[in-house]
């Protein structure tokens, strides 16, 4: 009898490698080699391993934690976040590290809207500590604290006591991963077992191939987001990660680090990769190892591309992806990366990545023709599963199986996208959509010119028209008249911005990100906002 799988078939099994396994297939392999760099302090994938072991056994041994709890996380970047993140996974535990820079009443809401039934919190914060002590069941402390029990101890008491790793599903929530709610307030996407393990093979495959136990590979963001799957990435191949031992970014540190141990890869955003061939520093240590900068959050703006490529060489690997696709939409790979403009898809943030795939779509959910602007959407094994608790916000992200991005752009007939940027940023100017991205890009043309935000701004004439929010270089000085002359004959005119103002900085996210929210918030607090019309 023919099988007839059109008819439908249930499959037999879906069950999954527990991720934790990732960290246990390391140490087998590699044992007593360095796993970790943490200042002068070094750990083996053996330590990890049985480290992570230990403080599993003690979340199930002292406080009962099961399959499906969630545990909050309060700290920045350290050995122990990374053990904590394998051992929830081991003992079937929801892993929900927060961003450290939140408030301690952020924490408390994210505690809330979580469910959160513990909160592994580092010393430096006691009062997030007490903002969710009576949301959470217990408390664990990331060195000497008075609120709660100490993480050391614990693994001390427990070490050689590893629970077997618990079974898990395909769509077993593994990582509450938080937008960064630049829109409103954090959701909590849910990211499972089975699509995280996609998205570490793909990351692997598009990202940094050829990358193994030989490499070493730098942390330059929070663990908390991108950076952490980044690493889960390097844990499955036997990468060591190296971790700057200052809290604060620190490109001399950054570049000294990349000499000593050799690193072949990191991943930021663009404002630290500007940061960091900017600074002196650069010329100062060498480089030459590392074979992939992966930049990612948003697209880099050409001059800056340029200035990293005369600076590192042909390193430059940029990705597009939002946290519910856990980085997984575009890929730019270092031999699209051109100096020569001619050579270079300028704007382009690559092409789908390798099992996605990637439309842009008209309000309708109808896939435009390319060239055409409109709404990327995206569908493949990296999607999340939803966001935790939020069906209304789930019935808005999804429209016939395809996640929508929010970001708006366009698709060359090669398939290489192009971010145009936030449906959210896009302003109407007599009728005429205006995406600020092509402005700014033109804007930082400018040799007087580091940093550039466009946004739009009430008008009593044209609806809205745009403020360009500029940041000279260091030593220079533009006038607003002498600017706008100059990008006069590179934009149409109704695409001038009308108002100009110069700051020291942008204001940045606690993920290195420039949101326009935040310029608009400092505009205000500035009281730079022309007056709005009378309504």
């Amino acid at each position: 009898m023919r099988d007839d799988l059109s008819s439908g078939v249930t499959p037999y099994s879906t069950r999954v490698m527990n991720l934790s396994h990732f960290l246990t297939e390391s140490a087998r392999r590699l044992g007593n080699a360095v796993g970790f760099v943490w200042g002068a302090r070094t750990w083996s994938w053996a330590e990890l391993d049985a480290r992570a072991g230990a403080f599993a056994h003690a979340l199930a041994h002292d406080y009962g934690v099961v399959k499906g709890d969630r545990i909050l996380v309060q700290s920045a970047n350290c050995n122990q976040m990374l053990e904590a993140m394998f051992a929830c996974w081991r003992i079937g535990a929801v892993w929900v590290p927060a961003n450290y820079r939140l408030s301690p009443d952020d924490l408390a809401g994210l505690a809330q809207s979580s469910g959160a039934r513990g909160l592994i919190c580092g010393a430096p914060f006691p009062d997030h500590a007490a903002a969710c002590a009576t949301l959470v069941d217990f408390t664990i402390a990331i060195g000497a604290a008075p609120f709660a029990q100490e993480y050391e101890a614990l693994v001390a008491r427990h070490m050689g006591r590893t629970p077997t790793p618990v079974a898990v599903q395909r769509d077993d929530p593994a990582w509450f991963f938080f937008t960064s709610g630049t829109t409103g307030k954090p959701k909590a996407a849910v990211l499972t077992h089975g699509q995280l393990a996609f998205v570490v093979t793909n990351h692997l495959c598009d990202l940094m191939p050829g990358t193994g136990p030989d490499d070493a590979s730098l942390v330059v963001a929070p663990l908390s987001h991108g950076a952490g799957i980044h690493q889960l990435a390097q844990v499955a191949h036997g990468v060591k990660t190296i971790l700057p031992a200052r809290a604060s970014f620190d490109p001399a540190e950054i570049w000294a680090l990349v000499a000593q141990w050799r690193v072949t890869n990191m991943f930021t955003v663009p404002t630290i990769v500007k940061l960091l061939v900017e600074h002196d520093a650069v010329d100062q240590h060498d480089h030459s190892s590392l074979r992939h900068v992966i930049y990612a959050g948003a697209p880099m703006y050409r001059a800056d591309q340029v200035r990293a490529l005369q600076k590192l060489g042909p390193v430059l690997v940029q990705y597009f992806g939002l946290g519910e696709v856990t980085g997984n939409i575009t890929v730019l790979p270092p031999c699209h990366h051109h100096l020569d403009d001619t050579s270079m898809r300028i704007g382009t943030c690559g092409f789908a990545r390798t099992g996605m795939q990637v439309q842009i779509q008209d309000e309708h959910g109808d896939e435009l023709p390319f060239g055409q602007t409109g709404e990327i959407a995206v569908i493949g094994p990296a999607v999340f599963a939803g966001y935790f608790n939020n069906p209304d916000a789930n019935a808005k992200s999804f429209r016939n199986g395809w996640f929508l991005t929010g970001d708006l752009g366009h698709m060359d007939a090669q398939g290489f996208v192009y971010l145009t940027g936030r449906a959210s940023d896009m302003y109407i100017s007599g009728g005429s959509n205006i995406y600020p991205r092509e402005i700014e890009e033109k804007l930082l043309l400018h040799p007087d010119l580091s940093e550039v935000a466009v946004l739009g701004i009430p008008d009593q004439v044209w609806g809205e028209v745009g403020m360009a929010v500029c940041v000279p270089r260091a030593g220079a000085a533009p006038s607003p008249e002498a600017l706008l002359e100059w990008l006069g004959p590179k934009l149409p005119r109704y695409k001038m911005p009308r108002h100009m103002v110069f700051w020291d900085a942008l204001p940045k996210s606690g993920y290195g990100k420039i949101t326009k929210k935040m310029i608009h918030e400092e505009l205000q607090t500035r009281g730079q906002l022309p007056l709005a019309p009378p309504s």
